[in-house]
């Protein structure tokens, strides 16, 4: 089980709330996690809710809930070491029928930026981050119980302590309700290759 208490915020929302079973955010409008790549542009203000650890081998997987309804309007997980160095999955909404199921790495200051379109109607998202070391597979799920693998990833400076939670934000004039909830940590289930 998880101690919510145990999550740190980095920049906490105006409003929020935390409970034993999961979290809640309430976005706020200009927030986002980007950092130069393609257009120069830099935001670095959404509020994170991590805890740390030093094992180098875990997954944690949430379910996330979202009445998101203006573009770029996202929540998901993070791994947020500091501002040039994070990953985030998400599903951030577009229009009234599709939204970009995806995922950005950001190593030494460049972010990337990775997606697929998905229904608009969905507004329920289980995601799984696994660690291997400084390796990191993300993992998506429509029902908590099969996953798919969205990306595997490298972050240079993530092979020593890492910070991971959730996250929530509206990058433009927006503010929409994210729910975080059955949250755990387990043995890593992203399996060696044989």
């Amino acid at each position: 089980m998880i101690n919510m208490s145990d999550f740190k915020w980095i920049r906490p929302p105006r409003k929020y709330k935390i409970t034993k079973d999961g979290a809640q955010i309430i976005t706020e409008p200009n927030t986002d996690l980007w950092q130069r790549t393609y257009y120069g542009f830099r935001n670095d203000n959404a509020p994170v809710l991590q805890i740390s650890s030093n094992e180098k081998y875990f997954s944690f997987t949430v379910k996330t809930q979202f009445d998101s309804k203006r573009r770029f309007d996202q929540c998901g997980i993070a791994v947020y070491l500091d501002s040039e160095n994070w990953l985030k999955a998400s599903t951030e909404y577009e229009n009234e029928n599709i939204q970009r199921l995806g995922s950005v790495v950001t190593n030494h200051g460049y972010s990337d930026w990775a997606t697929t379109d998905i229904d608009a109607r969905i507004k329920t998202m289980w995601y799984r981050l696994s660690r291997r070391e400084a390796d990191y597979c993300i993992e998506c799920s429509l029902d908590g119980a099969e996953f798919k693998q969205m990306r595997i990833c490298h972050l240079c400076e993530g092979g020593e302590e890492v910070r991971f939670g959730i996250y929530a934000c509206s990058p433009e004039e927006s503010s929409f309700k994210a729910v975080f909830t059955d949250m755990e940590i387990t043995d890593c289930k992203w399996l060696a290759h044989k």
